[in-house]
């Protein structure tokens, strides 16, 4: 059902929160959640309804793209997004119908094999000066534009900007990165005959970059990812009749939330400047998403206790969220990250929804298995929105 024709208009405030791969597995019993003192969620989660949400379908483990595209109300299957067309957004690439984006990272190689899927994540410094190197020296290929944009650490941003416009499936190009260490790069194969011309010109790039590349000591090599051309998608405040802001450090997420028409606000820093943002610009908007990246980049690098760290960071924080009062607050993941897996999963993610017309005091703590016992059970993550909506008093009745 498209509750679009529900929606009614108020002047409720919502703040939803994506703690990035919040969810985790058990190492020696405890979760990430278990493990990490964060009296405050912990409080929160005793009196709002709680739940575990499913990102795209049972056993499908999601990237961060489709993560985001299910939990703001857009089934993943439906709008299936490539993260080059995200970062490039994200990094402030005006993108065009011509153009096909790819999301990279630099790389360590040695004797043709990745040592290092993201160069010891390089300072976004020296990001900085090897993309402008690349870019000096790369600026077309067979007629076609190249564009780069550095992002954080070791992620840029290429862009190919074709004379024509380009179609979904010429841009259906396979990744290079393997997704291991250990694994000899591949091949850019186009996954369709018309996708050729892209995938050649993505070899031939991925050539030059390396003959520029191969004096440096970590990032010698470039892995590409999620080719993808520019979607029709309907907006945010359309579907929802909400003006909505995004409060993101890292490119890929402002991009998500551009795509689909949120005012996506800079930030650079951490955590503790997104709040300040957060707090700066809260009367502006009816939808603040803020979303808080590091907890899952602890997962995937299997640090079991430095995601700990930065969940109890994030605790730290919420006091001063909590000071704005917002009519709904909603804590979540767009995925699970397990430091035992180094990786997103497909298990479902802790979620928590606090309004004044929940029934709360199911759920003891916010954690995976105190989430399973709260009110809301398992639900699909496009579940969430309309939940969000009807909590805030923006749905009407359906029928008479």
């Amino acid at each position: 059902m498209d509750i679009s024709s529900l929606v009614q208009k108020n002047s409720s405030k919502i703040i939803f929160v994506i703690l990035d791969g919040v969810g985790g597995l058990p190492i020696n019993g405890k979760t990430e959640l278990d493990a990490a003192s964060k009296p405050n969620m912990d409080a929160l989660a005793r009196k709002s309804a709680c739940g575990l949400h499913i990102p795209v379908s049972y056993g499908i483990t999601p990237g961060s793209g489709p993560g985001h595209f299910g939990v703001f109300g857009y089934d993943p299957l439906k709008y299936e997004i490539g993260r080059g067309v995200l970062e490039a957004l994200g990094l402030g690439i005006e993108l065009e119908k011509t153009d096909v984006a790819v999301r990279c990272n630099y790389a360590t190689i040695k004797d043709g094999v990745i040592v290092d899927r993201r160069a010891g994540r390089i300072p976004t410094e020296k990001n900085i000066e090897l993309t402008e190197k690349l870019s000096s020296q790369i600026e077309e290929i067979d007629e076609v534009k190249i564009i780069l944009r550095p992002g954080k650490e070791h992620r840029f941003s290429f862009v190919m900007r074709f004379p024509q416009n380009i179609s979904e499936s010429q841009a259906m190009v396979a990744d290079t990165d393997p997704q291991k260490e250990g694994r000899s790069p591949l091949k850019p194969l186009p996954l369709m005959e018309e996708a050729k011309k892209v995938a050649d010109i993505a070899e031939e790039f991925i050539r030059r970059a390396s003959e520029i590349l191969q004096d440096e000591d970590k990032a010698n090599f470039v892995l590409l990812r999620g080719f993808s051309s520019l979607p029709d998608i309907p907006s945010f405040e359309n579907k929802y009749g909400l003006r909505a802001c995004s409060i993101a450090i890292y490119p890929m997420y402002r991009g998500i939330t551009k795509l689909l028409g949120m005012e996506t606000l800079s930030v650079e820093g951490d955590v503790k400047d997104e709040i300040e943002t957060l707090k700066r610009v809260y009367k502006d908007y009816d939808f603040l998403f803020l979303h808080i990246k590091k907890i899952d980049s602890m997962g995937e690098d299997g640090n079991f206790e430095g995601k700990v760290k930065k969940i109890e960071e994030f605790d730290n924080y919420l006091p001063e969220i909590l000071s704005l009062s917002p009519d709904v607050l909603v804590l979540t993941g767009d995925h699970s990250t397990p430091a035992l897996l180094k990786a997103h999963s497909w298990h479902p993610v802790p979620l928590l929804i606090h309004s004044p017309y929940v029934l709360g005091g199911t759920s003891q703590s916010f954690t995976e298995r105190e989430c399973l016992k709260g009110e809301l059970g398992i639900i699909p993550a496009t579940a969430i929105m309309p939940l969000v909506l009807a909590n805030s008093l923006r749905l009407r009745k359906f029928g008479a």
